[in-house]
């Protein structure tokens, strides 16, 4: 609560005041509680006013003014209710649909109404498609209809690419299946209509260089790691009608980019590359479209050739070699994180010196503004304040060799600027030792990394630091990517510890292999808390977190709302909720800790488990199968024990964690794939899907969607929800 002001006691008479002044202020004293009791209570006043508003009302008061509006609340799978402030039975309360309930009822049964929808509950980008327009019916010769579905032509590869998608020309038959179907979905009937929904983010990165390949002249990839990366589109807003290939967060196609070559490509469009020193934009008529699979195309000159599947630019041959290329690109991802230009929040210690870096800058000692981590490393270390704070206000690839050493109960936080998403790349500057990003401390003290991206080596935490975090970060697994997104160095550590005292806390982040190397003789266990972020060993038998040469890690792990790719060797898990560990957990203390509402293989030595993955399953099945033998209070026979077996074991193959993609750096990375198990996409304690992406609340996002949806569309129309990615 804000400092009340002082308002009762200068209505006192100055005598009074004299005299209390004489006597140490104990009236003064008095009136202050007073005050402060009569603002909370004028507060409390003015918010009750404020709730009689849906903008600008509390968020418990939501569900209640959609009451008075006749606004039922949908009926998702929990009935627990949420972190977002619903109330139990509606996980998922949108201020907006609220607000708009009575203009979507005057509204009920339009196409543009659904996609609205979409948004509003869902946040989800759609196009709704009416599939009667697809179907094929033979035209009068004097009526044509061009809006209707055509036949097929060969020769139109754009079309030909469309096929299937949202954005489908060609005329189909008949199929009389239901679109909502939980065997087979249909769609192309009269009363069907598809709402073909986009559930990856295209998320910006503005100004960043990119990565020249090697082994080709003047060959370039978007992402600065140097992997393929489709480039998205950025949506545009605020237009009318149905949407196009442009309004919403889709891969870009070669053929759609040659067509609409000046609608994806320009300034504060979906992607642009500027050259040189002054970062001068490319004029869109040298932009070329072309396939760069195995960089067989050579640049005619005064081209550019740009593949937005791939993320590949090739310049003309015997362009300067020391010029920079600058880019700015959309890249798609489920949530935000591991770093990005979303918005965050960001905290610092009261008081901390804050130091700024930005590439192509000339230094400015008063205002602390420095050009390289190397020079503003140096002079946090000369000047040693207890508290400071580096921010980089770039998106730029910064190369200097890092080691932070903290004096004791100090803290220094390295983070990037709003907007930006600055690359640490790792070099080897010392041939006879391997370089790591080094952060040595004494006795209290606090290390932070915020917001950026590493590559090249690992973190490495040594000495007495007390405290190491790591917000929306990426510690790139295996050190670095393939083109094809594989990692570089498989079995290296993303983070290496070394420290005896040090407490992890990992937010919002991605990385890979944790080694913890501390004695497990001398010191006591260290903690690793892990939280909303992905753990990536690249394959389900490497270990992902453990110690070189040891049994188990001397760590006790906490893991909440996880994905862990790979095994988990620890002391011990004080608790895993709501997480997904594909490979084999071992743990020397298992009688303490829990795990709960997670997919656990099997066979691990793990704490007690409590609505676990696949045992859940199992267990019903089994019990499913014995039913009738329960029922008529008599013993199994041997043929149902044997059916209940196979039922179990059935059971433990199908419920299995499917993810679309498990190589980071690609747009679906780590995402549960549509075929996932309902048990493991429904599992979480609240209903929501396990791992990672659980605070997204996708089941709760679908079904809230699908009761609004069964509400503002005639009787007749079967819509089915559809998902593009």
């Amino acid at each position: 609560m804000s400092a009340t002001r002082e308002r009762l006691y200068p209505l006192l008479p100055l005598v009074y005041r004299q005299r209390d002044a004489l006597q140490g202020w104990p009236l003064r004293a008095l009136l202050q509680v007073i005050d402060e009791q009569v603002e909370i209570l004028e507060n409390d006043i003015d918010q009750l006013y404020r709730n009689w508003f849906i903008e600008t009302c509390e968020d418990w008061v939501i569900p209640y003014i959609g009451d008075l509006v006749g606004n039922r609340l949908a009926s998702g799978p929990s009935e627990e209710g949420c972190r977002c402030g619903g109330a139990p039975g509606s996980p998922i309360v949108s201020r907006r649909e609220v607000a708009h309930t009575i203009r979507h009822r005057r509204r009920k049964g339009t196409v543009a109404l659904l996609e609205e929808l979409a948004e509003e509950l869902a946040g989800w980008p759609s196009r709704a498609v009416e599939f009667y327009r697809g179907l094929a019916l033979c035209g009068h010769v004097n009526f044509p209809n061009p809006a209707r579905g055509r036949t097929i032509d060969l020769r139109q590869g754009e079309s030909l690419l469309r096929l299937g998608g949202p954005f489908d020309s060609s005329a189909r038959t008949v199929d009389v299946r239901n679109p909502r179907s939980g065997a087979t979905v249909g769609r192309y009937n009269i009363p069907s209509l598809g709402l073909f929904v986009w559930r990856l983010q295209a998320f910006p990165s503005t100004g960043t260089l990119a990565y020249c390949i090697d082994q080709k002249d003047s060959c370039y990839t978007f992402s600065p790691l140097g992997n393929d990366t489709p480039l998205f589109t950025s949506p545009r807003h605020g237009r009318s009608g149905p949407r196009g290939p442009l309004d919403v967060p889709d891969p870009i196609r070669r053929r759609t980019l040659k067509r609409l070559r000046s609608d994806y490509y320009g300034k504060e469009k979906s992607f642009e590359i500027r050259v040189g020193p002054d970062r001068e934009l490319v004029p869109v008529d040298r932009i070329q479209v072309a396939d760069l699979e195995a960089w067989h195309y050579q640049a005619r000159r005064e081209k550019v050739l740009v593949d937005p599947e791939r993320g590949r630019i090739a310049f003309p041959p015997g362009s300067p070699a020391d010029r920079d290329t600058w880019v700015s690109y959309h890249y798609g991802f489920s949530a935000p994180m591991g770093g990005g230009e979303y918005p965050r929040t960001t905290s610092e210690p009261a008081g901390a010196r804050k130091y700024r870096v930005r590439q192509g800058v000339d230094p400015d000692e008063t205002a602390r503004l420095y050009s390289s981590l190397a020079a503003v490393l140096k002079a946090w270390h000369e000047e040693k304040p207890e508290h400071a704070v580096i921010e980089i206000e770039d998106s730029g690839v910064y190369s200097d060799p890092i080691y932070i050493g903290l004096p004791e109960r100090h803290s220094l936080t390295i983070r990037s600027a709003p907007g930006t998403r600055p690359v640490l790349w790792l070099l080897d500057h010392r041939p006879s030792r391997p370089d790591a990003f080094a952060v040595g401390g004494e006795a209290g003290s606090r290390f932070t990394l915020e917001g950026v991206v590493v590559t090249g080596r690992p973190v490495r935490l040594e000495g007495s630091l007390a405290r190491f975090t790591l917000r929306h970060s990426t510690l790139v697994p295996g050190w670095g990517l393939t083109a094809d997104c594989h990692p570089l160095r498989e079995g290296e550590p993303s983070l290496d510890v070394r420290a005896p005292h040090v407490c992890i806390d990992v937010n919002h982040s991605i990385l890979g292999l944790i080694h913890v190397k501390v004695d497990a003789v001398k010191w006591d266990p260290i903690r690793v808390c892990l939280e909303d972020s992905i753990l990536d060993a690249g394959k389900d038998d490497r270990e992902a977190f453990g110690s070189p040469g040891c049994p188990v890690a001397h760590a006790v792990v906490v893991l909440r709302d996880c994905t862990v790719i790979g095994r988990v060797e620890a002391h011990a898990i004080e608790l895993a909720e709501n997480s997904i560990i594909t490979g084999h957990i071992g743990v020397a203390r298992s009688q303490i800790g829990c795990m709960r509402f997670s997919w656990v293989d099997r066979d691990s030595h793990t704490p007690k488990r409590f609505e676990c993955q696949p045992e859940t399953a199992m267990r019903d099945a089994f019990t499913k199968a014995l039913a009738a033998a329960v029922e008529e209070r008599r013993d199994p026979t041997a043929e149902e024990l044997a059916q209940a077996e196979l039922a179990r074991a059935e059971a433990r193959e199908r419920v299995r964690p499917h993810f679309n993609d498990t190589r980071y750096g690609m747009p679906s990375y780590a995402q549960l794939a549509d075929d996932c198990p309902e048990e493991i996409t429904q599992g979480a304690d609240d209903r929501s899907e396990m791992g990672a992406f659980h605070d997204l609340f996708q089941p709760q996002r679908e079904a809230n969607l699908i009761a609004r949806i069964d509400e503002h569309t005639p009787a007749s129309v079967q819509v089915g929800v559809i998902r593009v990615t």
